[in-house]
């Protein structure tokens, strides 16, 4: 096949950022995706449904002119998150909240010590049809880091659905077997969101040969066994995964650093390496699903109209962009071909 034309797919996980970097990030994601789920783990985090809509009207004025793009919105949960906070993010159009535990990723420091203490408000998010968007993984430091998914499951995860089986789950960017597993076993309100990272990389494309930190990310790469794994589930076509690119920018030089930020910045190459990864598994009749349908069904949200149309021509992603403060970021699989292209909208 030289040609797909499928409709329009949505992102149902990325990073904005803020500020002078939506002029970057907003413009990269509007290209293809209609809408976007944004995250909120901000600087401050966004805690509340006056924040939220205030971060939504900075993104919207980010976006091209003549774009139909639109930003869905999330509350960050705290051990402060109220019931009426709820109730307010659901008056005021918000979508979902977001379930960090406390040091999982990039700016977390604030999120969720002892989650048992929401279960009320978990209560009243499956009342109010929000859903929880949860990062799954334990961050007791003396649990490995390859074992923090599998854990939270046994843990916590299985608690959650067990206790609200009425709360629709979204498992974010998971990354192991037991991940996909949980997923396909569970009720038609858990659903899950894969990375083209994960798909397309494992843990030896972090560490052989040097640390690439580019390939750095949260949940962390895993054995080459998992990401099989979540390529088989993708390939199968089950209405239970759909696209979450997690594009998650940070510039050059906070992440060639002592510090090694977590994130991949996808967004301008996303789709066109989902396509690459679903035509290596002669699957290319199960991306429409994949990207444009089980996500939008999932959220119960109206699918989109338009179409978006791919080739199979090799292009080269570039080997930085410059961003609107003038400092470069290193986009997610940096100088290297890809074998699918947008042709047009």
């Amino acid at each position: 096949m030289k040609k797909i034309t499928i409709t329009a797919p949505d992102d149902w996980h990325l990073h904005f950022r803020d500020h002078d970097m939506l002029g970057e990030t907003v413009p990269a994601t509007a290209r293809c995706f209609n809408r976007a789920i944004a995250m909120p783990n901000l600087v401050p985090p966004i805690i509340n449904a006056q924040m939220a809509l205030d971060y939504k009207a900075r993104i919207l004025a980010a976006k091209p002119e003549n774009s139909d793009f639109e930003p869905l919105m999330v509350l960050y949960l705290t051990n402060q998150t109220t019931i009426q906070d709820i109730k307010d993010a659901k008056a005021a159009g918000i979508v979902a909240a977001k379930l960090y535990p406390a040091g999982a990723t990039t700016n977390s420091d604030a999120a969720v010590a002892g989650i048992e203490a929401l279960y009320p408000v978990f209560e009243e998010m499956a009342k109010q049809n929000l859903l929880l968007l949860i990062h799954g993984e334990v961050t007791e430091s003396h649990i490995d880091i390859f074992d923090r998914e599998k854990i939270f499951i046994d843990k916590h995860l299985t608690k959650i659905v067990d206790a609200f089986p009425q709360l629709k789950v979204v498992f974010e960017h998971i990354t192991t077997s037991e991940a996909a597993d949980f997923v396909m076993q569970s009720s038609e309100l858990v659903a899950a969101t894969i990375t083209p990272q994960h798909l397309l990389l494992n843990r030896n494309d972090l560490l052989v040969g040097g640390v690439r930190p580019h390939n750095y990310c949260l949940p962390v790469l895993k054995r080459n066994t998992h990401q099989q794994a979540l390529r088989k589930a993708v390939a199968s076509g089950s209405n239970k995964f759909f696209l979450g690119t997690d594009s998650a920018p940070h510039e050059q030089h906070r992440k060639e650093s002592a510090c090694g930020c977590a994130g991949c910045y996808s967004a301008w190459s996303a789709l066109e390496l989902y396509a690459q990864v679903f035509d290596e598994l002669g699957a290319l009749d199960k991306l429409e699903g994949f990207s444009s349908i089980y996500g939008a069904d999932f959220y119960g949200l109206p699918r989109n109209s338009q179409t978006v149309t791919l080739i199979k021509q090799e292009w080269q992603i570039p080997e930085q962009i410059i961003l609107p403060n003038g400092n470069p970021i290193v986009p997610f699989f940096a100088g290297q071909t890809v074998n699918w292209k947008i042709e047009s909208l």
